[in-house]
C-alpha cells in the first residue's frame, strides 16, 4: 500500500514537470503586456527588456520541451514585467 502511494505521488509530481507552462505563460505576457501599456518601455525601458527576454527564453525552452526551465523563465518575465510597471506609478509620499 505505501509503495502503491509512493508511485502515484511520484507520477504526479513527473507530470507536473512534463506539463507546459501555459498558465505562466499567459500570466508573463499579460504582465508584459500591462507595463508596455502604462509606457514602462520609456519609464523603466531595461527592466521591461529583462522580462520580454525571458519569456523569449522560456518561448524556446517551450518548442525544446524543456518544461521546468521554461516555467522559472515564465515567472522571471512576469515578475520583471511587474516590476517596470510599479516603476510607471507615481511614488506616494508623507502627505498621502
Amino acid at each position: 500500500m505505501f509503495r502503491a502511494l509512493l508511485m502515484l505521488s511520484a507520477l504526479g509530481v513527473a507530470g507536473c514537470v512534463s506539463a507546459p507552462p501555459v498558465q505562466e505563460m499567459s500570466d508573463a505576457r499579460q504582465a508584459i503586456s500591462a507595463a508596455e501599456q502604462a509606457d514602462a518601455g520609456r519609464l523603466a525601458a531595461d527592466t521591461l527588456a529583462d522580462a520580454r527576454r525571458f519569456l523569449e527564453d522560456a518561448e524556446r525552452q517551450i518548442q525544446e520541451e524543456a518544461y521546468g526551465p521554461a516555467r522559472m523563465n515564465a515567472v522571471r518575465a512576469k515578475n520583471r514585467a511587474v516590476q517596470a510597471l510599479r516603476s510607471t506609478q507615481p511614488r506616494g509620499g508623507a502627505n498621502d
